[in-house]
């Protein structure tokens, strides 16, 4: 209450003082004049502020009705285009110039068996420069049709060349792929293939055929489109997909095809054996949804490796090179860098082959707004503020993540240097995002930095990326064709498990094309394949044909034996890592490259390999481990290192009973862990058994954090200041005198026991075991203090001990302490 009436009292106060600055006569003190001279400059900017905003907003509005209306004009132009498109195909047809695939392949038969009948003098050759009657039948002008018409057979005859060298499955969809890229064949007109682009000049002459010839020297230039040519020196690039397990690998390639399929454009993609082809018009409807971004297309397509993985990659290879182009590396941007990321990432740079990383897993962070299929740019300018900044978040976490590998990393739109930084492109397999930016950072880095690497060659490159058994084939090959020519009845070598092996293609085979995918009629024969493709061969004598082998084309019957001498040289290379001692284990892995990759690990980390094999493990494979016990080699040397492929339950069994061990994996690295663990308890196990090494003392000084208990068993918990704290290690309290309180009896850490701790793995806690009577009475608080140090005690034999059993497990660090400690104990 009195304060209340106090408080009543000096409120007319407050009041009248609170007046008095605003009393008549007064002058505004000079910090308040800044005061509202401050306040009055926040509101003018305030109002600015507003004001930009406010322009800001009407200016996006603006521009997102531009875009509208763009976009409306540009659905006007293509629904013309296409109007227009079938106009023109109606009359073609109704001249009786467009010819079906059925008509040109009958056109090319009659040829070679006109060629056939010429050459065995059956019929005489016709003279060609004849006039031929035209479909108009109009004989007015017979000096200028004629000369029109020997024009435009010339472009048929290439289009029948180039047509035989195409795939039957594309030929189908020729005049659907026409109509659904109308808008490109119209403003990228000089990017188009050859034969295209002929065969439009042609078409639009004959619908110029009511109206007066054009002049000669129109027609003749229009024959020769120069722009055309360079496209024909490019091949498809091979593109590999890698990265970890569950990063969306599968799913990214699917999405692609998907994204295509969909549209009605399955024709355009092609499903090829174990590779699917992307033609130039299907990469360059995705890329044209990149905003403000035009790209020349120049290749033909991309050939993408349909398995993922380091299997196929490690697969394509010949005379020891790669013949992946460029890969790419699925990064989960939840996750970040991955055990089988690493692996991948250190195959690509071994090889040398360009990469870029696909961010993956976009749609999947918190608050994000998913675009189907759009570009990168246009998905995340839609994203809230909130979605963004995670986004970044995560990027800059792979960039480190990077980094500490020794490697720079940047978003592809902010890579200051491509050839130094590995460009991170963000997708979203699920979604489509990101999936044109993707597309379009691979054709610019294949056209500018490997240009000269996908350059069509006459000399064929292949490669044996699978065998398979096929009902009704037999054993067939799965054949990345990476340059070159190959054709029915050639006669073909490659490598084998017992020998090389050369035999005669019998068929050249491709799967239907996507849309008429059917149960019967799987395979479509072919007489020639060109580079770049994936193609299924059929051929007898391949049942031991092996994976990841080159493949090879005998010219001639004197060049087989030296073909044969080549295809083995890989093989034989291989069996140059087997220890000639015969000691070491025994390896398997599924194919030639994942074993070579295998073998180059294992002698990197210096573990001999006696004996080596492709394919699931048989019997007969665990006995070859077994001969390292009979020889009287050490027991870890009887070990089957399995990579990547199958275990026969009778092998199983067999390893049980004679002491074999069999580790599998599917990654390098854990076939690794798992191999050099059993070594170590293997090295322990016989250390104990034998009595050596039991005075050995590990150095180590330890600090104590807090006591738990202070007399026997003493409790401890220490903090390990150097070297390492083993199970069984007797301790002593220097500044007492080297008294001696007994022996480590366990370690734990996190209530879970430990063997061992090093320094700055964290506190442990031990407890002490007297080894004699007067050790068992000693107390904590009378006999040491909780602020002495404790280290290990060593002597003469403890040191020699480590000497020569445990050199392996010392580190520089451990023997300078062992030199410490020896001084402080007065140890000669």
């Amino acid at each position: 209450m009195e304060n209340s009436k106090s408080a009543n009292k000096n409120k007319p106060q407050a009041k009248k003082q609170g007046k008095q600055p605003a009393a008549k006569g007064k002058k505004m003190s000079a910090i308040a004049k800044m005061a509202l001279q401050a306040r009055m400059d926040a509101e003018e900017e305030e109002a600015l502020r507003l004001k930009e905003e406010e322009e800001l907003k009407q200016k996006e509005i603006e521009e997102e009705k531009k875009r509208q209306e763009e976009e409306k004009k540009k659905k006007e132009e293509a629904e013309r285009i296409k109007k227009e498109r079938l106009e023109w195909k109606k009359e073609q047809k109704r001249l009786g110039l467009w010819k079906t695939p059925q008509q040109l392949e009958k056109e090319r038969r009659d040829r070679e068996a006109s060629k056939a009948f010429i050459e065995q003098g059956l019929v005489k050759p016709t003279d060609e420069s004849q006039p031929r009657g035209l479909p108009s039948g109009k004989r007015a002008k017979k000096e200028s049709v004629e000369e029109k018409k020997e024009i435009e057979e010339a472009p048929v005859e290439e289009q029948k060349e180039v047509e035989e060298e195409k795939e039957d499955d594309i030929m189908d969809d020729w005049e659907n792929m026409l109509e659904e890229n109308d808008i490109n064949l119209k403003q990228d007109t000089t990017k188009l293939k050859p034969n295209q682009l002929l065969h439009e000049d042609e078409l639009e002459k004959v619908e110029e055929k009511a109206k007066p010839p054009p002049p000669p020297p129109k027609v003749k230039k229009e024959k020769k489109p120069a722009a055309d040519e360079p496209a024909q020196e490019f091949k498809a690039p091979v593109l590999c997909i890698l990265g970890h397990v569950d990063t969306g690998k599968t799913k990214l390639l699917d999405k692609i095809r998907h994204t295509n399929v969909q549209t009605g454009e399955a024709g355009g993609i092609t499903q090829q054996i174990g590779a699917t082809n992307f033609p130039d018009y299907a990469l360059r409807e995705l890329i044209a949804k990149l905003p403000n971004m035009k790209i020349d297309i120049q290749i033909p397509g991309l050939l993408i490796i349909d398995t993922p993985g380091h299997e196929s990659f490690s697969n394509l290879r010949s005379r020891g090179s790669s013949l992946c182009n460029i890969g790419i590396l699925v990064v989960d941007i939840m996750h970040g860098l991955e055990p089988q990321t690493l692996e991948s990432l250190e195959m690509l740079r071994k090889r040398n082959i360009p990469f870029i990383v696909a961010l993956n897993k976009i749609d999947r962070m918190y608050g994000w707004k998913p675009m189907q299929d759009e570009a990168f740019f246009t998905t995340f300018n839609q994203q809230d503020e909130n979605a963004r900044d995670e986004f970044m978040r995560r990027a800059r976490e792979t960039v480190i993540a990077f980094a500490e590998k020794g490697l720079n990393a940047a978003l592809y739109y902010e890579n200051p240097d491509p050839e130094e930084y590995i460009s991170l492109v963000p997708t979203s397999a699920i979604t489509g995002e990101g999936i044109p930016d993707l597309l379009g950072l691979i054709v610019d880095i294949t056209q500018t930095r490997l240009n000269k690497f996908i350059k069509y060659s006459p000399q064929l490159r292949a490669t044996v990326l699978e065998v398979k058994v096929i009902e009704g084939l037999g054993t067939t090959i799965d054949v990345i064709l990476a340059n070159g020519e190959i054709n029915e009845d050639d006669t073909i070598v490659v490598a084998g498990f017992e020998g090389p092996i050369c035999t005669n293609i019998r068929a050249l085979l491709t799967p239907q094309p996507l849309r008429e995918m059917r149960v019967k009629g799987e395979y479509q024969h072919h007489k020639s394949i060109r580079a770049t493709a994936g193609v299924k061969i059929s051929a007898q004598g391949l049942d031991h044909a092996m994976s990841g082998s080159q493949l090879l084309v005998a010219e001639s019957e004197d060049v087989i034996p030296y073909l044969m001498e080549e295809v083995q040289k890989d093989v034989a290379q291989i069996f140059s890592s087997i220890n000639q001692k015969g000691k070491g284990v025994h390896v398997q892995a599924s194919t030639v490259g994942s074993l070579e990759a295998l073998l180059e690990f294992l002698k990197e980390s210096k573990i001999p390999v006696s004996s080596i094999n492709i394919g699931p493990v048989f019997k007969k494979d665990v006995m070859k481990a077994q001969s390292q016990i009979e020889k009287g080699n050490k027991k870890q040397y009887a070990t089957v290192l399995a990579f990547d492929v199958k275990v026969h339950q009778e092998a199983v069994e067999y390893a049980e009973t004679n002491g074999v061990k069999i580790f599998t994996a599917d990654i390098i690295y854990h076939l690794f862990d798992q191999f050099t663990k059993y070594v170590e308890d293997v090295k322990r196990e016989e250390k104990l058994a034998s009595g050596k090494g039991q005075d050995a003392v590990f150095p180590c000084v330890l600090k104590i954090v807090e006591v738990f208990r202070t007399s026997s068993p003493i409790v401890l918990g220490v903090d390990v200041l150097g070297g390492v704290l083993k199970k069984g290690t007797p301790l002593c309290v220097p500044d007492k005198n080297n008294l001696i309180i007994g022996k480590v009896d366990s370690i734990e850490f996190d209530h879970k026991p430990v063997e061992s701790r090093r320094q700055g793995q964290g506190s442990v806690a031990i407890k002490l075991k007297g080894m004699t009577s007067d050790q068992d009475s000693l107390m904590v608080g009378r006999h040491f203090e909780e602020t002495n140090q404790l280290a290990s005690w060593i002597t003469r034999n403890s040191i020699d001990s480590l000497k020569e059993y445990f050199m392996d497990e010392m580190t520089m660090e451990d023997w300078k302490l062992v030199k410490v400690l020896k001084e402080t104990f007065g140890v000669l």
